[in-house]
């Protein structure tokens, strides 16, 4: 198992470029189970939840090949059992549930696993699947769906804490075989349900119902024999280098990005103090030494993302002033406060609310990761503290970041990895 060893007190510059969006690449994979034609998938991030979503495919039947960010999966046969050894790493494998249910009109897959970070039921995917005609029995840990047919339904998914974006496109991936429309209302806007609905399965989207029809998958580019569906780049990712440029940069500049994807997190960092750049693609972020502290609450897309959250807890912590930082969407998600206390932070936590009284610098110390977004936002806080921050359980980063180590380093940061 690998920690990750940051000294901090280095300055930040230059360019990096960002990947394939994980939470985008997830459910395209899955939704080439719909059919037994070859899907060509570019710019698919190096991460380990993508290494086992992959392992599922093919445990599930299909022919998988990958080099260089392309993979090529042909699902011609298939079975439609996913058990617990395969599926208990990682809770993105629940979006296989959808296709399977819409070709074969069954399956069993078994609950899955994945990041801590408070109670995130999957009611409402076995809500619209039921709503589509399937029937839903769990049991033994198993979640086992039949149908004698789907038919089209009106079906809302929004739950108590906003819409659901893996029930979204499990719902879509299902729908997309079903006789009839199927509208969707409630559904998450994020833009990775957007690019599974628009580049997969040519379904018509409005901003509060997505509208599915019978139809053939995969649409983009086209490069010789295959059409070729090209990943959106990761907003997740972006908005982390970003904050590594507001906490210890003098100029970082992300790449190959959606300026449009991020505009919640800009108009934070804007807030904040930080000067910004954009082009059609890019982002600068520049410090202006007139930094000023927040409030935040996250909210669904297009509101600030609760996959920011940490991210900006580490950088609230190291600036002057009272910040308040609220969590709507998964108000259990803190568990990186007790480990940026260690590091000096100052943080008052009530229930889904942080106050953070910023404090002039953090020290190194020995830390431990708790999920994927706890994972950077320890790297982050890391990177202008003194002295040297050991972070434990880093195959958590790895699950989300593609050598977020090496990319910190080519702007000038000082990381090893090491093995525990």
């Amino acid at each position: 198992m690998d920690k990750i060893l940051v000294h901090g007190g280095r300055s930040l510059e230059g360019d990096v470029r960002i990947g394939g969006s994980k939470n985008s690449a997830l459910p395209i994979l899955a939704a080439t189970l719909l059919t037994k034609e070859k899907c060509v998938i570019d710019r698919v991030p190096d991460l380990s939840d993508i290494h086992y979503m992959l392992t599922i495919l093919g445990r599930l039947g299909a022919e998988v090949e990958r080099a260089s960010g392309v993979v090529q999966i042909r699902a011609e046969k298939i079975i439609t059992e996913a058990p617990y050894e395969i599926v208990r790493k990682m809770r993105a494998s629940v979006c296989v549930l959808g296709p399977l249910l819409g070709r074969e009109k069954s399956a069993k897959v078994s609950l899955p696993g994945g990041c801590v970070i408070g109670d995130r039921p999957i009611d409402l995917h076995l809500k619209g699947f039921e709503a589509l005609g399937a029937k839903v029995t769990v049991k033994g840990g198993d979640i086992i769906l039949s149908a004698d047919k789907l038919t089209g339904a009106r079906i809302n998914l929004r739950g108590r804490h906003g819409p659901t974006v893996l029930g979204t496109g499990n719902v879509m991936m299902a729908a997309v075989l079903a006789e009839g429309t199927t509208v969707i209302e409630g559904a998450a806007e994020e833009p990775e349900v957007i690019d599974l609905a628009r580049d997969q399965m040519g379904l018509k989207l409005s901003a509060s119902q997505l509208h599915a029809a019978d139809g053939r998958v995969w649409l983009r580019e086209h490069r010789g024999e295959f059409d070729v569906v090209s990943v959106i780049p990761d907003r997740i990712e972006a908005g982390t280098f970003l904050v590594a440029g507001a906490i210890a940069g003098k100029r970082v500049t992300i790449t190959r990005t959606e300026p449009r994807h991020l505009e919640a997190v800009l108009t934070a960092l804007r807030t904040a103090g930080f000067d910004l750049s954009l082009t059609s693609d890019s982002v600068t972020i520049s410090p202006n030494g007139s930094r000023r502290p927040l409030h935040l609450e996250t909210l669904p897309y297009p509101g600030f993302p609760t996959d920011m959250q940490a991210q900006f807890c580490a950088m609230l912590a190291t600036m002057e002033g009272t910040s308040v930082v609220t969590e709507t969407v998964f108000p259990q998600r803190f568990m990186h406060v007790a480990e940026l206390k260690r590091m000096g932070a100052t943080i008052d936590l009530d229930d889904h609310r942080a106050t953070i009284h910023g404090v002039e610098r953090l020290s190194g110390a020995p830390v431990m990761a708790s999920d994927l977004r706890a994972s950077a936002a320890l790297v982050l806080a890391a990177l202008p503290a003194d002295g040297v921050t050991e972070i434990n359980r880093v195959y958590h980063i790895d699950r989300g970041y593609e050598a977020i180590d090496e990319k910190l380093n080519g702007l000038g940061a000082h990381i090893e990895r090491v093995k525990a």
